[in-house]
């Protein structure tokens, strides 16, 4: 009989933390929002910037978990299934971004045209970087996969220095990676938030964030052979906190950049989840500081964390169909929100509660027993 898989619950809230932070920081009320729930314009780190990295992260840990699996397979089945995996997760993405797949016009309906719609995103990059870290730790050595995560790291430094504007290569409009997806995917098919055509999620930038995914995996690896001690979460630490040194040493001369995602934003964010995950580990883990089961919040979320996300996304669409005095429902309520506390304080009572019906969509699945998995 299979010895059942050991659970962490300090990974679980990981996993959970990172949706629900996500879920704040992409749906606030206004365009004013208190500075830690914003992005850094260019370059520099604030905490939101943290968000979407933890989230790559923890995709590595739950493949940590997954990949046993895999050494009991044949490699057809392997590329099979990681293959599979990764086009449902990249259309999913794809298809968030074209719903509700149809527009009215005059009274007259029709089918949105696909010729705008944008082509990368947070699930693409997810999926992409997905594939390639698996394949990597499936196929290649130990030893191999860090060696080539140096290269990913030091080769993308180079491609922006050798191959971007030499008068600026980590301007917005004329670094390498900028010029690729111009290229790959025309201006029409990508993202247009800065008002002008730049794909924050790109291609040549997805090369670094393979290495969030493979830190991630190898961190939860190293938890679950190691254990729950001091031993693990004093090691963890250390790491983490040598990983936020390069990245201030680095940052001097490739500064920390999410929208480039540059190595040192790579070291930044992956050196603050080791110590993130080191302090939940000793919390949870050691302490057991679990008073008032605080942390069953937050495994709500990680348990169908791909569908929360998800229909965080695609819920206000939808929501924007009822209609109160003249406004959709989002708007009527971040209206209403404004009136109760003008400014930063409504916006974020806003991000708050449509985190909290995305919890409780995510909590009626969980006493259910329906976890949905790609």
């Amino acid at each position: 009989m299979a010895e059942a898989p050991q659970r962490f619950l300090s990974l679980d809230v990981f996993r959970g933390m990172t949706i629900c932070f996500m879920i704040i920081v992409n749906n606030p009320g206004s365009n004013v929002a208190f500075w830690p729930l914003n992005h850094a314009p260019w370059h520099g780190f604030t905490p939101t910037d943290l968000v979407f990295p933890s989230f790559l992260f923890a995709v590595g840990n739950a493949m940590s978990f997954s990949m046993k699996r895999y050494q009991q397979m044949g490699n057809g089945m392997v590329l099979s299934k990681i293959f599979k995996r990764t086009v449902l997760i990249f259309l999913i993405g794809y298809l968030m971004y074209w719903f509700p797949f149809f527009q009215i016009n005059q009274g007259h309906w029709s089918i949105s045209p696909i010729s705008n719609t944008r082509i990368m995103g947070v699930l693409q990059r997810i999926a992409l970087c997905y594939c390639f870290a698996s394949l990597m730790i499936h196929f290649l050595s130990t030893r191999t996969v860090y060696i080539l995560s140096a290269l990913f790291l030091i080769g993308y430094w180079v491609i922006l220095l050798i191959f971007g504007n030499h008068a600026d290569p980590l301007s917005m409009t004329d670094n390498a990676g900028a010029y690729l997806d111009k290229w790959l995917l025309g201006d029409a098919h990508m993202y247009h938030g800065e008002h002008i055509a730049f794909e924050p999620e790109g291609f040549l930038s997805t090369i670094p964030a393979i290495v969030n995914v493979i830190v991630g995996y190898y961190a939860g690896k190293f938890i679950q052979q190691k254990g729950k001690g001091y031993d693990t979460i004093s090691k963890l630490m250390l790491t983490g906190c040598l990983f936020i040194f390069i990245a201030i040493c680095w940052d001097s001369v490739l500064p920390m950049n999410k929208k480039l995602w540059t190595s040192s934003f790579v070291f930044i964010t992956t050196g603050l989840d080791l110590v993130i995950i080191s302090v939940l580990l000793y919390v949870l883990e050691i302490k057991n500081w679990n008073k008032g089961n605080w942390a069953g919040f937050f495994t709500v979320f990680g348990k169908n964390p791909l569908f929360i996300y998800v229909l965080s996304e695609i819920l206000l669409i939808m929501l924007s169909w009822i209609v109160i005095n003249s406004k959709g429902l989002p708007f009527w309520s971040s209206s209403f929100y404004q009136d109760i506390a003008p400014g930063r304080v409504g916006s974020l009572l806003f991000a708050i509660s449509f985190m909290l019906v995305c919890w409780l969509v995510g909590y009626v699945l969980d006493k259910r027993k329906i976890y949905i998995r790609v």
